[in-house]
């Protein structure tokens, strides 16, 4: 059940991330300097990336359930919110503040990332070669 509600909420946040980014092609690109696009197209590419990596996530622990891949997920879900969610606020407001969370965000996705080859390594003999 646990597996499935990852790979929903990647699945849900990559439409999201489409969508954004179908945003930042056809609507921001008249609207921000060039350095802010780029800007915006890392958060995009972030959020999409780690979108999928939810679901990758959420199919290891279809086969092994583990508080390590548990915790993976939760700091991927929260490093898409505070890395490309600040930097979608920062953009859309122009409040400087939010460019602070920006890399409290990327240490959680490599704190996910670290935490997910925790798991993989803990599950061992557990998942299918």
């Amino acid at each position: 059940m646990a597996g499935r509600y990852w790979m929903v909420c990647g699945a849900l946040l990559a439409a999201v991330g489409v969508g954004l980014g179908a945003i930042g092609a056809h609507v921001l690109k008249e609207r921000l300097t060039a350095d802010q696009l780029v800007t915006y197209e890392t958060g995009v590419r972030y959020h999409l990336f780690h979108a999928l990596a939810l679901i990758v996530i959420g199919l290891v622990i279809e086969h092994y359930t583990s508080s390590l891949l548990q915790a993976s997920a939760v700091a991927m879900l929260l490093g898409i919110f505070l890395f490309s969610g600040g930097i979608y606020a920062w953009l859309a407001t122009a409040i400087k503040p939010f460019v602070h969370i920006v890399p409290i965000g990327g240490l959680a996705l490599i704190v996910g990332w670290l935490l997910l080859a925790a798991g993989l390594l803990a599950a061992g003999k557990h998942l299918p070669e």
